[in-house]
């Protein structure tokens, strides 16, 4: 990594000096410009950078070429323009964070796939299913806190049934109407509109009626089924995922979007991914953002096969998504995965958003994720400014509850800091 960087350096010489012209330079069109005459000239990706500054869509030979490339000064670049120019002037600085809390009713799961660490057969140790009074204690825990969202997912178990979910949503509306229920992955409504024998339309309408505000993005894994059949995932294969995502959609939902990644994918899985998930964007409209996951290999098999991606490899992912999900509103840095440092440094590749405060996230840290399960809003914000953006807390659906008026610091040049992953 280190050498890479250097010969960057070396073949780039004007670029330090630009990028921190451009850190300090808040006016749209003198960014636009100064990253311009960056890009201009006999530079590798200079053909796709001109596409971009011109607003033209990205095709998948465009990405590939991005993915192929090692040049992480001018990937940073281009996923910040596209991200400053997305937000518009007003909030071209904004990064946004959420006041929530994860919440796992059960990790029993019928599925096997071989990268998770979480579900647990009946025949082991540790597998759970709450009752609906757990659960109000554990929304209650976090209401005393103050969080406005509850992010909720599971295991497929066949004693959850469509109505247990529903009685758990009406409770938690009925003790604590104002908290945003983002829940059911498309994973879990699949299995469920099977379990009940009614369609996906059904099943969503009827959590819909019992308090169910919008979903998230797991469960997409990689679409390319040479590689969900080696991990064994046999769950909701690429035109379900979609399809229910579609249909919630249609139903007034809106919803997240992921790629996991570090389960033996290659840049083409990727990159055909995105495309699937853009061109149903283009139909549908509910995606709010798109959230690169990495798989942890601890309680797994994998990690002997399968190679792990490296830090570049996860900013390429923030970054390339960025221009290639031209119709997606957000991009997030997770940091519950990419631990604080990184997720830092993917601001500056074209994420726009860190996600929350995440009380007792489970799925991740069951698989060895060594961040903290909750960070505060203080130090959310301060992970923000030290990144040399606005920190502003939003909703579930990007409604701004407060922009922060914590001074932002200057941060390394960005050289400097890939120097450091």
């Amino acid at each position: 990594m280190a050498i890479a960087i250097k010969q960057q350096l070396s073949d780039v010489a004007k670029s330090k000096d630009q990028l921190s012209d451009i850190a300090k330079d808040r006016d749209e069109n003198l960014f636009s410009n100064g990253l311009e005459e960056y890009l201009n000239g006999n530079y590798p990706l200079s053909a796709v950078t001109r596409k971009i500054f011109a607003g033209e869509r990205l095709d998948r030979s465009d990405a590939l070429s991005l993915y192929a490339s090692d040049d992480l000064l001018t990937l940073a670049a281009a996923g910040d323009f596209a991200r400053r120019r997305k937000a518009g002037k007003q909030k071209a600085d904004y990064v946004y964070y959420i006041h929530n809390m994860h919440l796992n009713p059960t990790n029993f799961c019928v599925e096997t796939c071989r990268f998770c660490s979480y579900a647990n057969p009946q025949t082991k140790e540790g597998a759970y299913t709450w009752s609906v009074d757990q659960v109000l204690e554990q929304v209650a825990a976090g209401a005393a806190l103050g969080i406005n969202e509850v992010h909720m997912v599971g295991g497929l178990n066949p004693a959850c049934n469509l109505d247990y979910y529903e009685e758990i949503l009406l409770a938690v509306k009925s003790h604590f109407p104002h908290i945003h229920m983002k829940a059911m992955t498309a994973v879990e409504i699949e299995y469920l509109a099977n379990l009940e024998g009614i369609s996906y339309a059904e099943t969503l309408s009827r959590l819909i009626k019992a308090g169910l505000d919008s979903m998230p993005g797991g469960g997409a894994e990689i679409f390319a089924e040479s590689v969900r059949q080696h991990m064994l995932v046999k769950k909701t294969p690429a035109n379900i995922w979609l399809e229910i995502h579609g249909t919630a959609h249609e139903l007034g939902l809106k919803t997240n979007a992921t790629m996991l990644t570090g389960i033996g994918e290659n840049i083409e899985n990727k990159v055909d991914h995105m495309l699937l998930l853009r061109q149903q964007q283009d139909k549908t409209g509910g995606f709010m953002c798109f959230i690169p996951l990495k798989c942890h290999y601890e309680g797994t098999d994998l990690a002997s096969e399968v190679k792990e991606p490296t830090a570049a490899d996860l900013l390429k992912d923030i970054a390339i998504s960025r221009l290639l999900l031209d119709n997606f509103p957000h991009i997030k840095a997770y940091w519950i995965q990419l631990g604080e440092k990184l997720a830092q440094l993917g601001l500056s590749f074209g994420a726009d958003d860190l996600d929350g405060t995440i009380g007792e996230e489970k799925i991740t840290h069951a698989a060895g994720a060594k961040t903290p399960l909750q960070l505060a809003k203080e130090k959310m914000e301060s992970l923000i400014a030290e990144a040399g953006q606005t920190a502003v807390e939003r909703d579930t659906v990007y409604n701004i509850i407060a922009v922060s008026n914590r001074e932002r610091q200057n941060p390394l040049p960005l050289p400097d800091r890939l120097k450091e992953i």
